[in-house]
C-alpha cells in the first residue's frame, strides 16, 4: 500500500517542481502539501524502516521548499510600507501584531470558503454519525433554546474506520449544512520547520475559530499530528501535542460555538489524552448492502443506462466487504466498459436517433445475427453490408465522431468490472477497527 502513495506522491511532486519552475508559486505550495500528505501517509502504512525513512528525507526536502514558497508568497502579497510620519504603521487597539497577522495568513488557505455541495442526503447510510453531527453542528445554531442549563452541545468528535467509509465525505456535508465557519486542516498546514512556529500555528487556528460565532475545525488524519507521545520523538512534535492538548481542552470548557471535527484511519495510534477530549468516537463502518447499491446508484448519476433497482440492488450485495471508494472505482470501472466496446468494434450498424441516423457498435461482430459470413477476415468497407446493413469500420474510421453512438451502460457492464476490482480493506483489518470501537468508540 505504501508504494502505492509513494508513487501517487512522487507524481503529485512533478506537478509542483513543474509549476515551481514555471513561477506559479501559489500553485506550486498547494501541490508540495498535498503531496507531503500523500508522502506521511504512506509512512504510516510503511512496514520496511528503511523505506521509511528514505520517505522521510523527501518529505524533510520538499517541505523546505514549500517553506520557501510560503515566504515568497508572503513577500508578494506584503502592504507596501506607509510614506507618511515616521513611516511606522499605528497598530489600532484590537489589531493583530505583524507575527500573528503572518501566521493566520498561512492558516487562511484552510478555511472552506466555497460549500463544496453535498447533502445529508448524499451520504448513504451512516444514520447515527449524520445524527450526531447534527447535535453538535445543527441543532444549536438552529434551536438554541434547547440547549439551556447542563445541555450542551458536543465539541469533540472522532470519526474512525478503515480507509474509503466515508469519513471526509461526512465533513464535506457538515461544511455544506452548517451554517458556521469551516476550517479544513491537515497536518502540512500546521508543522513548519521554524522552532516554535508549529504550535503558535495551532494556537492561531483556534484563535481564529473562536473569532467567529460558530466555527468547525476539521483536522484529516488527525493521527499525524496527535499520534501517541514516546521516549524517541522529537520535542517540536511533543510541543505541537501538547498545545493541541491544551486548545481541545479550552474547547471542552468553553461556551463558544467551536466544534473540533477528527478524523482517523488508525485511531489505536491516536495519544490517550487526545482520545479523551474527542467526547463522540464515531465508527465508520464498511457499508452494508442498502447502502451499497444507493452509493452505486449515485456514482452513476445521469450517465447513460439501462438498469433497475434490482440491478442495484443485486449489484451491491456482491459487492461485499468494499469500502465506498472501492464502489466508486467499481463504477467508474463499469462506466468505461461502453467506451472499450467502441473501440473494440470492427462493425458499426446504423440506427435511427431522434430522426437522425446514426452508427452503433456492433457488439456480436464477428458472429452478426443477421449475417450468414464469417466478418472477422472481412476489410473495412464504406460499402453497407447486404445482409445487416452494417459497415465495416473501426470507430476511427468514422466520417464524423458526431455519427457514434455508444452503448449505454448496462448490469454486464458491471459484472465485468467486479472481476477486475478487488476490495482494499482486509478481513483483519476490519478485525481491528471492530475491537478498537468496542473499546472506546460507538457504532455510526
Amino acid at each position: 500500500m505504501s508504494n502505492t502513495f509513494t508513487d501517487q506522491g512522487i507524481a503529485v511532486v512533478k506537478e509542483a517542481i513543474q509549476a515551481d519552475n514555471d513561477q506559479d508559486y501559489e500553485k506550486a505550495l498547494m501541490l508540495y502539501k498535498r503531496a507531503l500528505e500523500v508522502f506521511m501517509t504512506g509512512v504510516k502504512y510503511e512496514k520496511n524502516e528503511t523505506s521509511k525513512q528514505m520517505i522521510l528525507k523527501r518529505v524533510e526536502g520538499y517541505m523546505k521548499r514549500a517553506e520557501d514558497l510560503k515566504d515568497v508568497l508572503r513577500q508578494q502579497h506584503k502592504p507596501k510600507p506607509s510614506t507618511g510620519g515616521t513611516g511606522e504603521r499605528d497598530k489600532r487597539d484590537g489589531e493583530p501584531d505583524d507575527e500573528t497577522s503572518k501566521l493566520q495568513g498561512q492558516l487562511s488557505s484552510a478555511i472552506m470558503t466555497d460549500k463544496p455541495n453535498v447533502k445529508w442526503a448524499d451520504v448513504a447510510g451512516l444514520e447515527g454519525a449524520k445524527e450526531a453531527l447534527k447535535e453538535a453542528v445543527i441543532l444549536p445554531r438552529r434551536f438554541p433554546q434547547l440547549f439551556v442549563g447542563k445541555r450542551r452541545p458536543w465539541r469533540g468528535i472522532l470519526l474512525f474506520g478503515p480507509p474509503g467509509t466515508g469519513k471526509s465525505y461526512l465533513a464535506k456535508a457538515v461544511a455544506t449544512e452548517a451554517d458556521a465557519k469551516f476550517f479544513a486542516v491537515s497536518s502540512s498546514d500546521l508543522v513548519s520547520k521554524w522552532q516554535g512556529e508549529s504550535e503558535r500555528l495551532v494556537k492561531n487556528l483556534f484563535a481564529m475559530a473562536r473569532q467567529e460565532e460558530h466555527a468547525i475545525i476539521f483536522v484529516d488524519e488527525i493521527d499525524s499530528l496527535c499520534g501517541s507521545r514516546s521516549e524517541g520523538e522529537s520535542d517540536a512534535t511533543r510541543r505541537i501535542k501538547t498545545e493541541f492538548l491544551v486548545q481541545m481542552q479550552g474547547v471542552q470548557q468553553a461556551k463558544d460555538g467551536l466544534l473540533v471535527l477528527g478524523a482517523t484511519n488508525i485511531p489505536w495510534d491516536l495519544d490517550p489524552a487526545i482520545r479523551r477530549r474527542f467526547e463522540k468516537r464515531i465508527y465508520i463502518p464498511l457499508p452494508e448492502a442498502p447502502a451499497r447499491s444507493t452509493m452505486l446508484k449515485n456514482h452513476l448519476g445521469n450517465t447513460p443506462n439501462q438498469l433497475e433497482q434490482g440491478d442495484f440492488d443485486r449489484i451491491g450485495r456482491e459487492c461485499d466487504g468494499m469500502s465506498g471508494s472501492d464502489l466508486s472505482i467499481v463504477c467508474r470501472e463499469a462506466i468505461m466498459e461502453p467506451m472499450r466496446t467502441c473501440q473494440k468494434a470492427r462493425q458499426f450498424r446504423p440506427v435511427m436517433v431522434d430522426h437522425t441516423e446514426m452508427l452503433a457498435p456492433c457488439e456480436t461482430y464477428p458472429s452478426c445475427a443477421y449475417c450468414p459470413i464469417d466478418l472477422s477476415d472481412a476489410p473495412a468497407s464504406s460499402d453497407p453490408c447486404q445482409y445487416c446493413g452494417s459497415i465495416r469500420m473501426t470507430m476511427y474510421d468514422m466520417p464524423s465522431p458526431e455519427l457514434m453512438l455508444p452503448p449505454v451502460v448496462s448490469a454486464a457492464d458491471f459484472e465485468r468490472s467486479l472481476e477486475r476490482i478487488k476490495k482494499t480493506v482486509a478481513e483483519e483489518e476490519l478485525g481491528q477497527f471492530i475491537s478498537w470501537a468496542e473499546k472506546f468508540g460507538q457504532e455510526g
